[in-house]
């Protein structure tokens, strides 16, 4: 499970989304999740997976790999689904037994939620893996940076954020070494009964909290080490500057965009 998660890993590529201008995928990444919850029918869902598909082959990461993602939500679909299922009413009923009532609205609203989150999972992946953590950090800072008129700490918010990122990955092999270490001296985190297993992951978590503290106070050092004192004064590296397929992409999303507008009125007008 824990080598599932593909949120904030990134995939190195020599591809079209690779090179584009994180501003770009961070806006794309925005919209592509607005759309999500905007379509309705069956058109919608067409010209959206259109979308994720050609983002995945433009991306040149693995498919597999990217749906591994899907794994580490899987119990969050199944109970919203559930729950989507049994307690959404509605005039067609498909199923009744006592007071359990499944209807055909019902079914509707489950599969549509189930491939929205499905799409939020898959939509973020494709951000996090084709975008380093420092690529993704300087795009937020530079969109974010018309905040700072207003005296927003932009510079702190997406340090945060960074950091964080490269926590992910840190903590995920953190967590599978304690694991392993646990299961050595007889651990069981595949037992069925809900209550044992929640009682087996206090060894684990206990011990990770504990890492994750050390680490982010010898991080904390590090950083006072070197005379870090925030954003004001300090320069890029490699500045961000849009190129000629940066606009090219802001298109492609004008269209993406205009399309789901077009199919979600026309499906109202019906």
């Amino acid at each position: 499970m824990i080598r599932d998660i593909t949120i904030g890993q990134y995939y190195p590529a020599d591809s079209v989304l690779h090179r584009l201008d994180p501003r770009v995928k961070l806006c794309g990444t925005f919209l592509f999740l607005l759309s999500v919850f905007m379509f309705q029918g069956a058109d919608g869902l067409v010209w959206i997976t259109l979308f994720v598909a050609i983002s995945v082959k433009l991306s040149h990461v693995p498919f597999r790999y990217m749906a591994r993602g899907l794994k580490a939500v899987l119990a969050l679909m199944v109970v919203t689904a559930f729950f989507n299922l049994l307690f959404t009413g509605g005039m067609h009923t498909v199923w009744e037994w006592k007071w359990l009532r499944i209807t055909q609205e019902g079914i509707l609203l489950t599969i549509r939620m189930t491939i929205r989150l499905s799409y939020l999972v898959v939509g973020t992946s494709i951000m996090t893996l084709t975008t380093t953590p420092n690529e993704l950090t300087n795009g937020l800072e530079k969109a974010l940076k018309p905040l700072q008129r207003v005296h927003v700490p932009v510079h702190e918010i997406t340090m945060m954020m960074a950091i964080a990122l490269r926590f992910i990955p840190i903590l995920m092999e953190e967590t599978d070494k304690i694991m392993r270490a646990q299961m050595a001296r007889g651990a069981d985190f595949q037992n069925k009964n809900l209550i044992k297993r929640a009682k087996s992951m206090i060894p684990l978590l206990v011990p990770l909290f504990v890492s994750a503290f050390r680490r982010a106070n010898d991080l904390a050092m590090a950083m006072e080490a070197r005379c870090y004192r925030g954003g004001e004064g300090r320069t890029k590296m490699k500045p961000l500057k849009y190129a000629k397929r940066d606009f090219a992409a802001y298109l492609f999303l004008a269209v993406y965009m205009l399309g789901v507008i077009i199919l979600r009125h026309f499906r109202f007008l019906g």
